[in-house]
């Protein structure tokens, strides 16, 4: 597992916005937080780029909602998607 997270340590993608304009994008940061998360610092990772573990949870729950089609399934996950976008549109404004 350890040879596998060097290898995506070693090979993360650059930004292209960042690359052409030296601004961070409103993704910048999430490749290095799920290495955080992955190397079980929770707390590093959240403080890298919070929108990470929501983002897992929406997706696990989108997963489970295609397998079970659950009653208020699609509400949960249009509040899911309003509060990612939320925490990353304030990430972006706190880093800049």
């Amino acid at each position: 597992m350890q040879e596998l997270l060097d290898f995506f340590q070693n090979h993360m993608l650059q930004c292209p916005i960042k690359a052409v304009t030296g601004i961070d994008c409103l993704g910048c940061g999430l490749q290095r937080s799920l290495l955080l998360l992955l190397h079980g610092e929770v707390i590093a990772s959240f403080k890298m780029y919070p929108a990470l573990i929501p983002m897992i949870l929406m997706l696990s729950f989108l997963i489970l909602h295609l397998i079970y089609n659950f009653k208020k399934g699609a509400k949960i996950l249009k509040f899911f998607y309003l509060l990612n976008i939320i925490i990353i549109i304030i990430n972006y404004i706190i880093k800049i």
